[in-house]
């Protein structure tokens, strides 16, 4: 029985297929597959990994979130077993871990920037294996390679720039927020 590709494999024989078509060196194409294939293999695997993560922990509270309440009014109508009781404050804590966790690891906003990312690396691919524009006003692949490559360092730079700066808002964020506490607590001590 023939094992089932999966979509990150199949993405990848494509890919790979489509760029040893194209008019270019050996040693292109191997930066075309490390730099370019690779990123967007990785950051479709990381945002389809953490839009799972997302959709658990949000479902998983939405769905504890209603049920607490139905539990509650079933407790306080019958009043007769206590179990109730632990079985609704088992899904209050549930509740309450599931939203502090999506809240300290943020996979929502992590899903949205891998997919972000991993898509806005495919269009600048695809513009360059169909020549379109930019690369247009090249005759080959060869010629437009070197703006290609810039055009996805340039894509991964400000990934990783917009990662360090945000990084050190949020530490910014933190210092203000101590700043502040410590300016309370001089006017509470005057």
């Amino acid at each position: 029985m023939a094992r089932k590709t999966s979509y990150k494999e199949y993405m990848k024989q494509e890919y790979s297929e489509l760029i040893d078509t194209l008019n270019l060196n050996d040693l292109q194409r191997r930066f075309i597959r490390s730099r370019w294939l690779d990123q967007v293999l990785w950051l479709d695997g990381k945002a389809d990994h953490s839009r799972t993560r997302y959709y658990f922990l949000r479902l998983t509270s939405i769905i504890g979130g209603v049920t607490i309440p139905t539990l509650l009014a079933i407790y306080l109508v019958n009043a007769v077993d206590p179990t109730w009781r632990w079985v609704t404050l088992a899904i209050s804590v549930m509740v309450a871990l599931t939203a502090s966790v999506e809240e300290f690891f943020h996979y929502g906003e992590r899903w949205r920037h891998y997919r972000r990312m991993a898509e806005w690396l495919k269009i600048e691919g695809w513009k360059f294996f169909q020549m379109t524009e930019p690369y247009n006003v090249y005759k080959s692949h060869t010629e437009a390679y070197t703006v290609f490559a810039n055009q996805v360092e340039a894509i991964l730079q400000q990934d990783v720039e917009g990662y360090v700066s945000g990084v050190v808002q949020q530490s910014n964020e933190k210092s203000n927020e101590k700043l502040a506490k410590r300016f309370v607590k001089r006017i509470q001590d005057v």
